[in-house]
């Protein structure tokens, strides 16, 4: 069952875990440096559009109505009835004109003078006075087209940075995990389900994804705007900044309840789903078992109970997030509707220009924004920190077997094995194997026996190096195994199981497993070898036949052909038998006691079965009792010894008769 963590991760904690994942955005500095360029230069042209809208209303929409004063130089100056006129400063002194609208026309005059003490203004004059606002609208219209198809271009290039970056960080974290999981101990998965281990792979590193392309660079774009937005609203008008941030006090209270809640909802649903993908691979895979036994409704209601769990944190989640938007919603509206209220009266009143109150009713809606994007993204980045910390659990994991640093080379193989001393445990003290001692000399062909439970099974996991043992050594041709490399130990030893897993694949990629070297005709002289030919060539597509995964498409017994045909492809100089027949018809066995005959000489080869039928030639047999080495001999001394192979052969021959 997967565990569930505690409800948060504390700052030092996420801190750590986030200065881990940014280690995987190192390589890629320089590209994301170029994606914030791109964030703040699109921030800023995006911030400038409210501000030139406000220049357009009060410099030049409603330009008109702006104090004058008389110009002796033409310049840059409004000209009426042969005077000139320029825009007069807030704090100087001296006469002031401006012009006035009414229903029958324009009236100029001195400010503040009434309607009949002014001169009335023809459609020529007007338009002398319109002439620079005219031009100033259409510079204004172009530097906004500017600003728009810059926000695009560089929203376009920062996405692009991003996303390409963010999968490629992603596709590197991706292959790390899987790297470090194949090379895992056997004992490490049969601690980890694997339907856990494959939420970690895809559901856990996905979320990392939307981290790197969602909350990285975004988050410093909604900071900026925030910063930017409120010290232009100052610069403007300090009463009507604070207007506009009263509620803001309100909506970080109601983002840090929003973001405990979704805290604890992300932590719990990542593991009741990972509970659910490990129960839906046992499941699926034993379904055959379920169906058997008749255990469907019962297999449902453990299934129903987890995926309703599951559906209760969406649940919560769902209502989380439809609570919080709607209230900074109604936040920034009423911010807006007290903006507009008190703003109106001071631009009634003749204190404050429209387009000022225009910008601040656009900035409160680019400032809430953001906020309500960092608090989404505070959910976004606890996801991902509650993943990277299973992901690293996964990362930090030690439990593997050690390779040496520098191997003894296996190139003149002989095959002698030794067991000295060993015990071996897969818990604790609980030893299955204890003090076992024998020696299988090079090409000797040796049978281990027992009753079930009684470590022969473990003897070859540690012959292969997938365990270790506790105590003693086991040595190949004089060398502790230890002091081989690993992996070229595997590749000299054939070892074919009695549950044999296919691919996904064709019959030829089964038998070939991936090794190039492995020509086409050395695939069907192996097959033909193990007489897996036989059936290979009924086939419709012969060896390129494909088969689904497990081989389920296939029976028991051909199966067993292709596991021998893929060990015996690969040429080992030890072959491993574990139960290798028993899945295999009477006839079938015949055409592979045959083969085994011809492909055993002058291999060493280890031979564990239920049946000791198919075991009476060979050169010594080990009968293992409890873990320890009861009896040693031939099939015929051994029944001389009247001892537990004995009765063991005798009690067989009585079942097969």
């Amino acid at each position: 069952m997967e565990e569930m963590h505690n409800d948060s991760i504390d700052i030092k904690k996420g801190t750590n875990l986030l200065f881990r994942l940014l280690e995987y955005a190192k390589p890629y500095v320089g590209i994301l440096i170029l994606a914030v360029i791109a964030m703040l230069v699109g921030s800023f042209l995006d911030l400038l559009r409210p501000y030139l809208i406000k220049t357009a209303i009060d410099d030049y929409l409603t330009g008109y109505t702006a104090p004058l004063v008389q110009s002796e130089e033409a310049g840059s100056s409004l000209a009426y009835r042969g005077n000139f006129y320029r825009l007069a400063a807030d704090d100087e002194e001296g006469t002031k004109y401006n012009l006035i609208a009414h229903e029958d026309g324009y009236y100029f005059g001195e400010v503040d003078s009434p309607l009949t003490e002014r001169e009335k203004v023809n459609k020529e004059e007007y338009n002398i006075f319109r002439a620079k606002d005219i031009a100033g609208l259409k510079r204004i219209a172009l530097v906004f087209f500017i600003t728009i198809f810059g926000v695009f271009v560089f929203a376009i290039l920062q996405e692009y940075i991003i996303s390409v970056t963010g999968q490629k960080i992603i596709f590197k974290i991706r292959e790390d995990v899987f790297r470090h999981i194949e090379s895992r101990s056997v004992a490490y998965f049969d601690k980890n389900p694997v339907g856990r281990l494959v939420t970690r792979v895809t559901n856990d590193i996905e979320n990392l994804n939307d981290m790197f392309t969602s909350v990285l660079v975004s988050s410093l774009s909604d900071i900026f705007i925030i910063l930017g937005v409120i010290i232009i609203m100052l610069s403007q008008n300090v009463f009507l900044t604070l207007i506009s941030l009263i509620v803001l006090p309100i909506i970080l209270v109601a983002a840090l309840v929003f973001r405990k809640r979704v805290r604890i909802v992300y932590r719990e649903g990542r593991a009741v789903l990972a509970k659910i993908n490990s129960s839906l691979n046992e499941n699926i895979m034993g379904m055959k078992t379920i169906q058997v036994f008749k255990k469907e409704d019962l297999i449902y209601e453990r299934f129903d109970r987890d995926n309703s769990s599951y559906l209760q944190l969406n649940r919560a989640e769902v209502r989380a997030n439809a609570m919080f938007g709607p209230t900074v919603e109604i936040l920034r509206s009423l911010s807006i509707a007290a903006l507009i209220y008190i703003g109106g009266g001071e631009v009634l009143r003749g204190q404050i220009p429209f387009g000022v109150l225009y910008m601040f009713t656009e900035y409160v809606g680019k400032l809430f924004k953001p906020i309500l994007d960092l608090t989404e993204k505070y959910g976004i980045l606890q996801s991902a920190l509650s993943s990277s910390e299973r992901i690293f659990t996964i990362l930090d994991d030690n439990q593997m077997i050690e390779n040496t640093d520098e191997p003894v080379s296996m190139a003149n193989l002989q095959g002698k094995i030794e067991f000295k001393d060993v015990s071996f445990a897969y818990e604790g003290e609980n030893y299955v194997l204890k003090d076992l001692n024998f020696t299988i000399n090079p090409g000797e062909k040796v049978a281990f026996v027992g009753e079930t439970g009684a470590g022969k099974s473990s003897i070859i996991n540690l012959i292969t190096r997938f365990y270790e043992c506790q105590k003693g050594e086991i040595l190949i041709d004089g060398v502790n195994i230890k002091d081989y490399d690993k992996f070229e130990l595997r590749k000299n030893i054939g070892t074919v199981l009695q549950d044999v897993f296919l691919f996904s694949g064709t019959i030829s990629d089964n038998i070939r497993l991936g090794d190039k070297t492995i020509s086409d005709e050395e695939v069907k002289k192996a097959a033909e070898f193990v007489n897996a030919s036989h059936f290979i060539e009924r086939l419709p597509y012969k060896y390129e036949e494909v088969i689904n995964e497990s081989g389920a498409t296939i029976s028991n017994g051909e199966r067993q052909l292709l596991s021998f045909a893929r060990t015996l492809a690969k040429e080992p100089k030890i072959l491993i038998l574990d139960e290798a027949t028993s899945n295999i018809d009477t006839e079938t066995e015949v055409l592979i006691q045959d083969a085994l005959k011809k492909i055993m000489e002058g291999r060493t080869s280890i031979a564990i079965a239920h049946r000791l039928s198919t075991i009476h030639h060979s050169d010594k047999i080990i009968v293992i009792h409890r873990g320890r080495l009861a009896e040693e001999g031939t099939h015929r001394e051994l029944i001389q010894k009247d001892g537990i192979y004995s009765k063991l052969y005798k009690l067989q021959y009585k079942e097969e008769e």
